[in-house]
């Protein structure tokens, strides 16, 4: 995929009108979106988590979006940009929210908000077929590839004799690796299982690491990205309002088994995308979330 620069929104909470939906709803409205009605969504092309087909958002991400503003009376409207497009975006609030494999890091949340995980990513690497690799020793010295702005970028840097290859998008990551130049590539799970598919002249395969231990975690903390991660929408610092709403409805998904269909719509197992690990709670109670904050998860 090609970046695409970001089409810039109109900032700041007044509107022409002339993209303002019909009979908003008061309720609607008091979740202070830039436009009243209308939630503009900073997505990178990045299926299956996130596709722009006509005016809609599809994969993983833009249908778990699409389900919860629904539920809040929210028109999407999608802005097509890159990985530090769509952060940028949140950040300086051209757009109301960015979705598609975000990761929650206590960096990014200083500058923005993020909701409730509406899923979680276990830590998938890209290989070439015939190769094994379990552990984070057996990255040492290897070519490692991942996309810039990853959480992965660190991990790989505190990797002892790895080379980082950084990427516009994930398709450099699997030329490369098809052509011999990367050894393993880091990117989100569903997105090495459609290139497997899809582009089979490659001869990539999935394979998911062993978790550092915490020890190795402790020893070099960077290690801490090569865990499974908490993936969450991204928003503004002064949408709080926006953020608890989609939280909410991202909750109700996990409790009536909207989350799961969607997953397997995607060919992921819900038992490894909806079932926190133990470090999820910790990193995120008394940063942005309560003391006693729970993650939200299928049953156990």
């Amino acid at each position: 995929m090609s970046a695409i620069l970001l089409i810039p929104a109109v900032a700041g909470c007044g509107s022409d009108g002339d993209d303002e939906p019909k009979n908003v709803s008061a309720k609607t409205a008091a979740l202070g979106t830039i436009t009243p009605g209308v939630i503009k969504v900073a997505v990178q092309p990045y299926a299956p988590y996130t596709s722009v087909q006509g005016e809609r958002i599809v994969g993983l991400d833009g249908d778990i979006l699409a389900y919860a503003a629904k539920k809040l009376g929210l028109e999407v409207k999608p802005q097509v940009t890159d990985f530090a497009g769509m952060l940028a975006g949140v950040q300086s609030r051209r757009v109301d929210i960015t979705i598609g494999g975000v990761a929650w890091s206590a960096d990014r949340q200083k500058q923005g908000l993020f909701t409730d995980p509406p899923y979680y990513s276990p830590p998938a690497m890209a290989v070439r077929s015939g190769k094994t690799y379990k552990t984070v020793d057996d990255l040492k010295g290897l070519q490692l590839g991942t996309v810039e702005g990853y959480v992965w970028v660190k991990s790989i840097q505190a990797v002892s004799g790895a080379e980082l290859h950084a990427y516009p998008d994930a398709n450099g990551v699997f030329d490369d690796l098809g052509a011999g130049r990367v050894d393993v590539g880091f990117l989100d799970p569903l997105i090495i299982i459609a290139a497997q598919k899809e582009r089979p002249e490659l001869k990539i395969d999935t394979q998911y690491m062993t978790p550092p231990t915490a020890a190795q975690v402790k020893a070099k903390p960077a290690y801490e990205y090569f865990q499974p991660y908490q993936t969450g929408f991204y928003l503004p610092k002064k949408a709080t309002k926006l953020e608890k709403a989609i939280s909410a409805q991202i909750d109700a998904m996990y409790e009536n088994g909207e989350l799961e269909k969607l997953v397997e719509k995607y060919g992921g197992d819900p038992e490894q995308f909806l079932k926190p690990s133990a470090d999820v709670a910790t990193a995120r109670r008394g940063v942005d979330r309560p003391q006693d904050w729970t993650p939200p998860s299928i049953a156990q």
